[in-house]
């Protein structure tokens, strides 16, 4: 454990200097979150139907995906990893006494995290002092923001492991751009990222929630605004360990069964 803590520090103190982009990360975030959260109003204005949340839920849902957007972004994907499987630089990564699939999981994980902590704070604190309705309010209740963070917790490590299984299939294909764009385009779909679940018609959510997709930001935003109350919220978060579990396993099974069956040519 110890080797995978420092291998963590590393790549996380390494994804800290980039503050520059980071500063312009936030700045993109803040119009894309602005120009969203206006399309909205406009739509709200028009009260010509019912809209499944109110819109200071809906302004809190927005900022949270804005502030926490390196965490859930489905487009991030390491090329280092892609390019040591295409070349078969591979096979340094499996001289080394660790397992590969955990040593990729941790460095997706600390990349992600590097780039959250630096644009998540600035985001959170001018959305608070926005006016009303547009700002970000606090979570609902204080087991909210618990069921919130451990949500959140759940929801990142599922992103991980779901992007461990698109690297996996990379042993499996000449290039793995097709799969790629694929699964962004999915990912961006049905975890919420274009439209909020509750936005679709209520036909489809029922199967929407039991996806695994769902389970990566709307879940958390959901509790933390407080469209998710009581045995939902339970209910969500069993659903989010469930498909955690299922795709740590998948992914462990796949990655020993493509090391095993792996060619590197040349010298």
């Amino acid at each position: 454990m110890k080797k995978y803590l420092s291998f963590f520090r590393i790549r996380f103190s390494n994804g800290l200097q980039y503050r520059a982009a980071a500063w312009a990360g936030v700045s993109t975030q803040f119009v894309w979150g602005g120009m969203t959260l206006l399309l909205f109003r406009a739509f709200y204005q028009t009260g010509s139907q019912a809209f499944p949340m109110t819109f200071p839920e809906l302004s809190s849902y927005i900022w949270l995906q804005q502030a926490f957007l390196a965490l859930y972004m489905s487009w991030y994907f390491d090329n280092e990893i892609f390019d040591s499987i295409i070349s078969g630089n591979v096979s340094y990564e499996l001289c080394r006494p660790m397992d590969t699939y955990t040593m990729w999981f941790i460095k997706n994980m600390s990349v992600r995290l590097s780039r959250a902590v630096l644009r998540c704070m600035p985001i959170l604190i001018v959305a608070a002092f926005l006016p009303e309705p547009y700002n970000i309010s606090l979570p609902v209740s204080l087991s909210a923001g618990l069921l919130f963070l451990l949500s959140m917790t759940l929801g990142f490590m599922l992103l991980v492991a779901f992007s461990m299984l698109i690297y996996i299939s990379a042993f499996y294909t000449l290039s793995p751009m097709g799969i790629r764009i694929l699964t962004i385009s999915v990912l961006e779909f049905f975890t919420g990222a274009i439209i909020p679940l509750p936005f679709f018609p209520e036909s489809l959510q029922t199967l929407l929630y039991l996806l695994p997709f769902a389970s990566i930001q709307n879940t958390p935003f959901q509790i933390y605004n407080g469209y998710m109350k009581g045995n939902e919220v339970s209910a969500a978060i069993m659903i989010q360990a469930v498909w955690l579990l299922v795709l740590l396993a998948s992914g462990k099974l796949l990655m020993k069964q493509a090391l095993r069956k792996a060619v590197v040519q040349g010298g």
